[in-house]
């Protein structure tokens, strides 16, 4: 694989952006870098787990290695020539899943939120009854002042 056949594949993915920092390209989704790499350079970085990180390097030690600085935190360098098309989406689709807001891997569809506690699993207190307690039942110190005259 060569590095325009890997910027492909980063831009591909949803709201995906390249934008040069520290000399190389960072590709982003929503600000934060999934995927970095130099078009003149042999080798990329791509975000992943230590457990996926581990587990590559183990898998082909030619082909994978502990990223500097960022490996860490789970980051896998990618030396592109051994680097075959199928592997490398995988690749790329991982960072950018690991990095992308849930609700943008959904598809931007919107979740409802869970419904709230019944009041009566609350003993029956409720915020808004007005009885001094909180959404637990315990006495509420909202809006009491405190006096630290001792």
């Amino acid at each position: 694989m060569r590095f325009h056949e890997f910027r492909a594949l980063c831009l591909a993915q949803p709201e995906a952006v390249e934008l040069e920092t520290w000399g190389e390209a960072t590709f982003r989704v929503r600000g934060r870098i999934f995927a970095m790499g130099s078009a003149e350079g042999t080798s990329v970085s791509v975000k992943a787990s230590l457990d996926d990180q581990a587990g590559l390097v183990a898998m082909d030690p030619k082909t994978f290695a502990v990223s500097a600085y960022t490996g860490r935190f789970g980051w896998v360098s990618v030396r592109l020539s051994r680097l075959n098309t199928s592997l490398g989406e995988r690749l790329v689709r991982n960072a950018w899943e690991r990095t992308a807001p849930k609700r943008l891997q959904r598809g931007g569809i919107r979740i409802p939120p869970r419904a709230p506690l019944s009041t009566r699993r609350l003993g029956g207190a409720s915020r808004d009854a007005g009885d001094g307690r909180n959404e637990s039942g315990l006495p509420s110190t909202r809006g009491q002042r405190m006096d630290r005259r001792g």
